[in-house]
């Protein structure tokens, strides 16, 4: 397991319909999706605290090949983080459940491959 790649903690709202928690505590959903500082109550996470953690994982990784399943805000931190992007952009990033997204490194910076091949085995010339 990649205890930096894990999901992102939700504190008092995990495992609760996103619905319900703005049902509930329409306020603080507000300001967790507007102020990136802002973690949900008891223990949550915040956005930066996520994106912080995700690149220090991402930082510590030997020269290599590595793959790893992650749930979707993971892979928006870890977008935000290596491509040095705002925390805000967080928000804006839309990732597919079962998608594949490859960040490669090389000149001591990080590049996202954006789109793959319809068919694998035959890659654009």
């Amino acid at each position: 397991m990649h205890e930096g790649l894990r999901e992102q903690e939700f504190g008092a709202w995990a495992g609760r319909p996103m619905d319900e928690v703005a049902g509930e505590d329409p306020a603080g959903l507000r300001q967790w999706m507007a102020d990136t500082a802002y973690a949900p109550p008891g223990g949550g996470e915040s956005v930066e605290a996520l994106i912080a953690r995700v690149g220090v994982h991402l930082g510590a990784l030997a020269p290599g090949t590595h793959r790893a399943v992650a749930g979707q805000g993971v892979v928006r931190a870890a977008v935000v983080w290596a491509l040095e992007l705002p925390a805000a952009a967080f928000w804006r990033l839309d990732v597919r459940p079962g998608s594949v997204t490859m960040l490669t490194g090389r000149s001591g910076r990080w590049n996202l491959l954006v789109g793959q091949a319809e068919n694998p085995d035959r890659l654009p010339e």
